[in-house]
């Protein structure tokens, strides 16, 4: 009976211990397969980002290097014709200096940011008193007017430019007429206006786009904030600086930054209207001018320094931009 029940034991043990996935070599089967099954979920991320990863550097990181590196080079051509060949060089910081030099370049950064100080304000305020007034309680077909608002947005920049131009030119411009008949003759392309014209193009195109960041942040704001204003018999004034503003900041902050970036990359509007406008001349803003200096002078490292010097200019008044608004906030 106990040899038996023996005997069975003994069996069973070898059983086990020669069954696919148990004993020694089974249990190092089982491990491998773990193993492998946790690189596998390791790696699949990185599957599935390496598209957009390599897109990204293809059309993000490495013209950025490269333009950083034709603009500490130049180039130089032999002969009275370039027959005797092309050197490049290393330039150092020459081409640098040369743009900080060029008196028109530092006007065109001086004048967008003059352009910033006065259209970044008054499109923020806009867009935030659209977004406010669309959200409240008392709205009619916010829907519609939210499309509408919005439509400029989805017209090209140039497209945009040539409409407003029909309202700028002396002989096509209803308004111009208008005025003329009341003893006014505004001209919309003087070299004192006409600055102020691109801005309200810019100002009508984004208006719509940076209204509807707002919205979003609006719709964010828990309901029971209202109700509970709504209890204590706040106004709607009331319920717009007290809960609405401070709550909208961060759409606000952001809406800022992009617009801060935005002037200094400002290009078709001056290029479009430079056809009908004099004052406008191929410095007139950071990006026309580095446009001009590579496509028309062929100078492009003079160019690329022209454009890593707009991204720092760009990035240094966005950061001072963010460090102001948090000490105030803090």
């Amino acid at each position: 009976m106990s040899a038996g029940m023996e005997t069975r034991s003994e069996t069973a043990a070898a059983t086990d211990a020669t069954a696919p996935g148990l004993g020694r070599d089974g249990g190092g089967d089982a491990t491998r397969r773990k193993s492998a099954s946790s690189g596998a979920v390791k790696r699949a991320p990185w599957v599935l980002l390496f598209p957009f990863l390599a897109l990204f550097a293809l059309t993000f990181i490495v013209p950025i290097l490269m333009a950083l590196v034709s603009s500490f080079t130049k180039v130089t051509r032999g002969g009275l014709f370039g027959e005797a060949g092309v050197v490049t060089e290393f330039a150092g910081f020459d081409n640098y200096a040369q743009v900080i030099g060029d008196p028109n370049f530092v006007a065109s950064i001086g004048r967008m940011f003059l352009f910033g100080i006065v259209q970044v304000p008054v499109m923020l305020i806009l867009c935030t008193v659209l977004a406010l007034l669309l959200e409240s309680a008392s709205a009619k077909w916010p829907g519609v007017f939210r499309a509408a608002y919005f439509l400029p947005y989805g017209v090209p920049g140039v497209i945009a430019t040539i409409l407003w131009s029909f309202l700028y030119v002396p002989g096509l411009s209803p308004i111009i007429d208008v005025a003329e008949v009341v003893g006014v003759s505004p001209d919309f392309l003087g070299a004192n206006t006409v600055l102020w014209s691109i801005a309200n193009i810019v100002t009508w195109s984004y208006t719509g786009y940076n209204m509807l960041i707002i919205i979003a942040q609006l719709k964010s704001i828990p309901v029971e904030l209202y109700e509970a204003a709504k209890v204590d018999g706040a106004s709607a004034l009331r319920v717009a600086t007290s809960i609405q503003l401070p709550l909208i900041r961060p759409a606000l902050l952001l809406t800022a930054v992009f617009s801060i970036i935005g002037t200094l990359q400002l290009f078709a509007e001056a290029q479009v209207l430079q056809r009908v406008a004099p004052a406008i001349d191929s410095q007139y803003t950071p990006n026309l001018s580095a446009y001009t200096t590579a496509f028309a002078y062929n100078d492009y490292n003079v160019a690329a320094a022209q454009s890593v010097l707009i991204a720092l200019v760009a990035f240094t008044l966005s950061i001072v931009f963010l460090t102001i608004t948090n000490r105030k906030s803090a």
